[in-house]
């Protein structure tokens, strides 16, 4: 059964209500201003009937090929979309993408945890099957599924419509919301899965809150340690490889792809639309910049920090990341440096 989805969407709307809603200018050509849209999408996934964006010279190439409905964009780039897409000209396209998510997803400012009122901890229109522990205190919010054999501990919450596989374990105090979990999945303690992700449309007229409209997808045997947090997608998902482990204190931003099988150690943070392939390990306090790729294979050195794309099987060190036997090498001659230099101080002492 496909799922349904965690926020209402209004519309659709015309191109004219668009522009209104976000102040943008709606640029003459072939497209007109009653064409109707009915969702917000990426500039790879949008079709005729979304609205997407740009505003990032890194994703060109995406915007001459994107077949969208209509795009924000800046004035310098307005040339560049194609003539099958309406052209919503603006000075802040990123802001005009919120404003069109709260259009479009009016009541996506806040998460949907376990709505309706009712106080009843296990909400009636959930699915439980046979064999399914919930411990005292913990609540199941409308429409949540749960497989066989799996135990929501004391205290947790199961948010709205999240669907989670069997035998899994969801810890004291964990909140899962948004997220759509497999089965054999170990979810530790104050674990917290499906809050907004860090977005905002930063300006000097102030930060403007981005509506994050994805979900955290996290496949089977994965596991999470205590007090970890899964920002869900921005408009696409968080994804958590099968079989990976992320110890505890974890923070991964929104859109983070994880591959299968990564190990994730405490106090890392992963910003927001990096990609991790197979097996990538990362070291105690490493973290990432947002918009990279890791390599399958790849290695991140405790309190390293890559800044650009890690090819597969590369082995990283240091703040900036660098190849690891660099790092090493930098770090061994500022050592030797640095006890001539004390050898000297004492010389002339």
């Amino acid at each position: 059964m496909e799922h349904p989805g965690f926020f209402r969407r209004a519309g659709p709307f015309s191109l004219a209500d668009i522009a209104k809603a976000t102040g943008a200018e709606l640029a003459p050509g072939a497209t007109a201003a009653d064409k109707m849209i009915e969702d917000v999408r990426t500039l790879t996934d949008a079709g005729p009937r979304d609205l997407s964006f740009f505003n990032n010279r890194k994703y060109a190439e995406q915007l001459k090929a994107t077949h969208a409905g209509a795009c924000l964009v800046l004035p310098a780039f307005a040339a560049r979309v194609p003539d099958t897409t309406g052209k919503l000209v603006t000075p802040d396209p990123y802001r005009g993408f919120a404003q069109a998510l709260m259009l479009f997803y009016p009541e996506s400012r806040h998460s949907q945890a376990a709505p309706g009122g009712r106080e009843q901890r296990i909400d009636p229109t959930a699915e439980l099957e046979e064999g399914v522990i919930i411990e005292p205190g913990a609540i199941v919010g409308a429409e949540a599924r749960i497989g066989r054999g799996t135990r929501i501990a004391a205290g947790a919450v199961v948010g709205y419509r999240v669907t989670i596989g069997r035998d899994s374990y969801i810890g004291p105090l964990a909140t899962v919301a948004h997220a759509l979990i497999g089965d054999r999945v170990i979810i530790h303690t104050g674990v917290r899965i499906g809050q907004d992700g860090f977005g905002f449309a930063m300006s000097g007229r102030g930060h403007f809150k981005v509506p994050q409209i994805g979900r955290v997808i996290i496949q089977d045997d994965v596991e999470i340690g205590a007090n970890s947090a899964i920002d869900r997608g921005a408009l696409k998902d968080t994804v958590i490889g099968e079989g990976s482990k992320i110890d505890n204190l974890v923070q991964i931003g929104h859109n983070v792809v994880l591959g299968r099988h990564c190990v994730i150690v405490a106090q890392t943070g992963i910003s927001g639309s990096t990609e991790l392939g197979d097996f990538v390990v990362m070291g105690g306090q490493s973290g990432t910049v947002g918009h990279i790729k890791i390599g399958t294979g790849a290695q991140i050195a405790g309190t390293a920090h890559p800044t650009k794309d890690v090819p597969p099987g590369g082995r990283i060190g240091g703040t900036p990341g660098r190849p690891l036997t660099q790092w090493a090498r930098e770090v061994a001659l500022l050592t030797r440096l640095a006890k001539r230099g004390g050898k000297d101080n004492a010389d002339e002492a």
